[in-house]
């Protein structure tokens, strides 16, 4: 049986990879690029950065900087109006450098297809897909989360009705990826945990995932094994640049494996949260995880076995049984270390939130990333987990 893997062409990896830039560029084509970012990016001097590169390189560039921290349809739109206008002396941008959280990347991402190819984000959710490569996107990744330089995925929400799409496809995977873990040092704590959490979440749900392959497993495991021993560390010691940098790697390698395997149940249920309620999308992974965990665990005992041998919860010499146990433990030892809060102390009302139960079932299993879990849930079990998670951590 084949696989369809989908990987960035190029890929400059490790501190100080951002002075690259240029010659990426050189090596694509690209003339003209235009910067999508956000304004914290702008504050960082991150993008002034990136400009004097392009500067010293003779090139011409324009910024969009008025990305959101959930993508919508209204922002996504923002930014294909400055793409089609071009520079005022008349030259057309001819690429897409993303520098951000996954926010800025998924935005250029969508930005890049519908301004290439034009239509609505919505011609393209999912199970639609972006079927062509367009112009080339350069993502430049702050953080070590969503591995969005290295996804054929974007997530856009639909601002009339509160839902996050799903969009997949070639043309919203990057041409090239700069993962330079230096940029990652000024991330604060709470980024940081949310973040982290969800490249974990990225690489358990890989490798769990009913469409996990040879491919996706190798990047899944190589991701857990370098994420697991380093998240709590960055969280506590922002400044412990070898734990940045192993935890900017495995994001990228999480972000490979689920790409190629997708994601599960706690990606479909977490989407959900996060429009209705505007839950930071690692944070809602975090909130998730350990219930969703422990519902699936009879499903694929020794896959999840390995994941807590993987992250060091558990060890070689313990059973299936034994590590599964210790699996549950860790998860939620993290979220406690983490300071994750329940969906309560975020401040989410009881009674919104047992109104939209029902809708969010219905989203969560129009994805169709809850197929891919190993167990795979009813809309009346998504609701149970919705309640238990409400609960269990309240």
């Amino acid at each position: 049986m084949s696989h369809n893997i989908l990987m960035p062409r190029i890929m400059e990896i490790g501190g100080g990879a951002l002075a690259r830039l240029p010659g990426v560029l050189a090596a694509l084509d690209v003339a003209c690029p235009l910067i999508v970012t956000d304004r914290m990016m702008m504050e960082l001097g991150y993008v002034e950065r990136a400009a004097a590169l392009l500067r010293e390189a003779g090139m011409g560039w324009g910024i969009f900087a008025d990305t959101v921290p959930e993508p919508t349809e209204r922002s996504i739109m923002a930014g294909v109006e400055v793409m089609k206008r071009g520079l005022e002396d008349g030259r057309s941008y001819d690429a897409v450098i993303a520098i951000g959280g996954g926010s800025s990347i998924d935005s250029a991402k969508a930005i890049g297809v519908l301004a290439h190819f034009g239509g609505a984000i919505r011609d393209y959710r999912f199970p639609k897909q972006a079927e062509r490569a367009g112009l080339p996107v350069i993502a430049v990744p702050t953080t070590a989360g969503t591995g969005s330089e290295c996804t054929r995925f974007t997530v856009v929400t639909d601002d009339t009705g509160d839902e996050k799409m799903l969009c997949a496809g070639i043309g919203f995977m990057p041409t090239a990826a700069i993962v330079d873990y230096e940029l990652s040092l000024s991330v604060p704590a709470r980024v940081t945990a949310d973040t982290g959490i969800d490249a974990l979440t990225h690489a358990i749900e890989a490798y769990v995932s009913r469409k996990a392959n040879p491919f996706s497993d190798r990047q899944a495991l190589a991701a857990m094994d370098l994420i697991g021993p380093n998240l709590r560390t960055v969280y506590h010691q922002p400044g412990n640049r070898p734990a940045r940098e192993a935890m900017m790697l495995g994001a990228s390698l999480a972000g490979l494996a689920f790409s190629s395997a997708s994601v599960a149940l706690v990606h479909g249920m977490s989407r959900p949260i996060g429009a209705f309620f505007h839950v930071p999308h690692g944070l809602s992974n975090a909130m998730l995880l350990p219930a969703i965990t422990r519902y699936s665990l009879g499903s694929a005992k020794a896959r999840y076995a390995t994941c807590a041998r993987t992250i060091g919860a558990a060890n070689p010499a313990n059973t299936d049984a034994a590590a599964v146990r210790l699996l549950m433990r860790e998860l939620n030892a993290l979220n406690a270390d983490l300071e994750v809060p329940s969906p309560a102390d975020y401040g989410i009302r009881r009674d919104r939130w047992r109104g939209t139960l029902a809708t969010m079932a219905e989203q969560a299993l129009a994805s169709g990333s809850p197929g891919n879990n190993p167990r795979v849930p009813s809309a009346a079990d998504i609701v149970d987990l919705y309640e238990t998670v409400w609960w269990q951590t309240a």
